[in-house]
């Protein structure tokens, strides 16, 4: 999905400029498809670069074409070309990263059609202008470590108990070599078992100290991690239910999910990990003292083989970088598709469509059965490497000690204290090394994270939004138009012009697919029109606050969601204080009494995910009852009524007549009997009105609306 503003951004690299990734994909008209070579040149464009999309032949790709360019490849991705030469192609691609290939490779994955004899393929020839130079670097996206340790800030006071615990139990720990010295050259060399026995006390008391130091340690970290994790997901949900739902359109649930569950990784890289980190940095500083007052070469070379080890790891972290980010995909799309198989459960058994879900969801599992071999490949290269320096460092070490022993330069006790003393350096080395992986997987997972926090959230303007409503109600929809994908996509509605009269009926008519339902979450605010406006009285809707807008209206929309909970909870959505009377009349209206006294539990009854255990028509029933008991000014009904037997219509239609007394209402149907009624009647027809005006008028037009309609009203030809 991501293919084409990352080869936009690498090329914006190559070229001195780091651009920021959500910019681009913003630039480029992103959806859940990706986007086109189209996307790609207007982003470009619109960060200074000229662009021109061509077909090409190989040669002249390699002798005319200027690098680096982006390149269409297997017809369904996009790469960047950096280097062309006969026999070496380089590319870098967005999921692989660096490639070299042969000619032959290359065209099998790039040629896409011939003409007169001649294999071309598509390319985006790209060059920077002064404009693009001009242009500001990305600043520091919010997501970094500083952002990060803000979540420790509140627990200074616990964080202050636990370096006192780092520092008690590294003064425990120095103790310990000093023991073991005159446990060898004083109590054994002289025999004297009173000082042996002595030193054995000591070191179980120290012993129990520092178990005891880290009993509650462990119980600190314990709160702190606790309420940290749940700072870092509120957090990240907080923002999340704040973005325009134009965003939830572009993205999997997987994805969502996954990002979720990388929190885990940033809380344990913030508590344990960091916390720890701490307590081995001044370990090691400590013991370097002491080891350097024992012999300085010795330290010299456990320093020499320690900067080897980290250098080692360190050159493997890009392609442990490389590895996390595949293994994300491959968990986000693993994570949709256990959602897709339990949630279509139903439609998969009744297509006997068992076995090719199943294959998809295995044809996943090798994916990351792959990444996780790769994955496993490196570490243990990278194991083996830090196994062999730090065996090699340990063997040198103990050679210098037994060596200056043999020359007197120290006890045998001495020799132990060091041996001890470089034990207990290697552990926090070790703890050191691990830390600088957390650390690489909490900046991958900050970075996803703080994707989603650098979004522009709903409504989010300079200049303060409204929060009142103008004396004029009436809706006024000037010109509009609409595409979802942007400007290069179909338009939804075109040229929108129309009047929506406060206190009146409004009815929109058309066949499926002519955009009925778009125009309905426009005016409800969920997304911006490409151009045109949608006024309230003389106020743009884009004015309003998105959520002090929304407590004006209702709405039943045809995919509207039943919450797991009680009958009560679904319709009195997030109500402190429940009005019973309130509730009473919106369940007669919507015809539910029936249905709610048959139930052992009345309205308390709990009713399951997603309004399981409940027919379409008992689903549509309790929306119209939402809608009634929140009682707004405008009420919005998006083929509320389709699922509906015609006695519950009959009886429910008569009922919101009621309701609609001094409201302003907008209803989408295809059945005749919700919209004879409405003051006026807008039939749109792909994206257009084609006609307006009341029942009667349309009918005796024998127009579009009458063609829709004849049927059901019988009226003959």
């Amino acid at each position: 999905m991501d293919c084409g503003p990352t080869c936009l951004r690498m090329i914006a690299k190559f070229y001195g400029k780091s651009i920021p990734l959500d910019y681009l994909r913003d630039q480029s008209h992103i959806s859940r498809e990706g986007v086109s070579l189209l996307g790609i040149s207007d982003a470009a464009e619109a960060i200074g670069m000229r662009s021109m999309g061509t077909k090409v032949s190989f040669e002249q790709l390699v002798n005319d074409v200027p690098k680096p360019c982006v390149v269409h490849w297997d017809q369904n991705h996009f790469v960047v070309l950096y280097e062309a030469r006969k026999g070496k192609m380089e590319v870098a691609d967005p999921a692989f990263g660096l490639v070299k290939y042969t000619d032959a490779e290359f065209k099998q994955h790039w040629l896409a059609t011939a003409k007169e004899g001649v294999s071309k393929g598509i390319c985006l020839m790209l060059q920077p202008t002064p404009a693009f130079y001009e242009r500001e670097d990305e600043k520091p996206p919010k997501g970094g470590f500083s952002f990060l340790f803000r979540y420790l800030r509140p627990h200074r006071r616990l964080m202050g108990q636990l370096f006192i615990g780092f520092v008690a139990a590294s003064l425990i720990q120095l103790i310990f070599p000093f023991l073991t010295q005159s446990l060898v050259d004083v109590g054994i060399n002289n025999q004297d078992l009173n000082f042996i026995y002595l030193v054995l006390v000591a070191q179980m008391v120290l012993f129990v100290g520092q178990t005891s130091i880290e009993f509650i340690r462990s119980w600190i970290l314990l709160h702190i991690s606790t309420r940290i994790n749940i700072s870092i997901i509120s957090d990240f949900l907080i923002k999340l239910m704040k973005l325009p739902i134009g965003f939830f359109d572009t993205k999997m649930i997987g994805d969502l999910m996954q990002r979720i569950q990388d929190h885990r990784r940033i809380e344990r890289f913030l508590t344990t990990q960091t916390l720890g980190v701490l307590f081995s940095v001044v370990s090691l500083s400590v013991f370097a003292v002491v080891l350097a007052i024992y012999s300085s070469t010795i330290l010299l070379i456990f320093l020499v083989g320690s900067a080897v080890y980290v250098v080692w790891v360190w050159l493997f972290m890009r392609k442990r970088r490389e590895l996390d980010y595949k293994k994300f995909s491959h968990r986000s799309d693993n994570q949709s598709m256990l959602i897709q198989l339990i949630t279509g459960m139903q439609e998969i058994k009744l297509n006997n469509y068992e076995k090719q879900k199943r294959w998809e969801w295995e044809r996943i599992q090798a994916r990351l059965f792959r990444v996780s071999v790769q994955n496993l490949s490196v570490d243990q290269y990278q194991q083996a490497g830090s196994v062999f320096v730090n065996q090699t460092k340990n063997i040198l070490i103990t050679v210098v000690a037994a060596m200056a022993v043999l020359n007197g330069e120290m006890t045998l006790g001495m020799m132990l204290a060091v041996q001890f003393i470089i034990g207990q350096m290697n552990s926090p080395l070790s703890e050191l090394i691990n830390f600088m992986h957390l650390a690489q997987e909490a900046k991958i997972s900050l970075e996803r994270l703080g994707e989603i926090h650098n979004k522009k959230e709903e409504g989010d303007k300079d200049k303060p939004l409204l929060n009142t409503m103008p004396l004029d109600r009436s809706l006024y929809i000037e010109n509009l138009v609409f595409q979802y994908e942007g400007p290069h996509s179909p338009k939804v509605l075109k040229d929108i012009n129309l009047t929506i009269p406060e206190k009146k009926i409004t009815a929109i008519v058309g066949t499926s697919g002519s955009g009925k339902t778009t125009l309905v979450k426009l005016l409800l605010g969920f997304y911006p029109p490409a151009s045109g406006k949608i006024r309230v009285g003389e106020t743009d809707l884009q004015n309003f606050s998105q959520q002090w807008w929304r407590t004006k209206v209702g709405a039943v929309m045809q995919d509207g969601f039943i919450f797991s909970d009680t009958i009560v909870s679904n319709i009195a959505v997030g109500v402190e204080r429940l009005d019973k009377e309130r509730l009473l009349f919106a369940a007669k209206m919507a015809n539910l009494m029936d249905l709610i006294e048959g139930l052992p539990l009345g309205f308390n009854t709990k009713i399951g995910q997603d309004g399981h255990g409940l027919s379409q028509g008992q689903k549509q029933r309790i929306l119209i009852a939402r809608v009634i008991y929140k009682n707004p000014d405008y009420l919005f009904f998006d083929e509320a009524t389709n699922a509906l037997d015609a006695n519950n219509e009959k009886v429910i239609m008569e009922n919101l007549n009621q309701v609609y007394q001094g409201k302003t209402v907008i209803v989408v149907a295809h059945r005749l009997s919700t919209v004879k009624n409405a003051d006026q009647i807008v039939v749109i027809e792909r994206g257009e009105i084609v006609e307006l005006g009341t029942h009667e008028e349309l009918t005796a037009k024998r127009g579009a609306y009458y063609n829709l309609v004849k049927n059901q009203l019988e009226l003959g030809s």
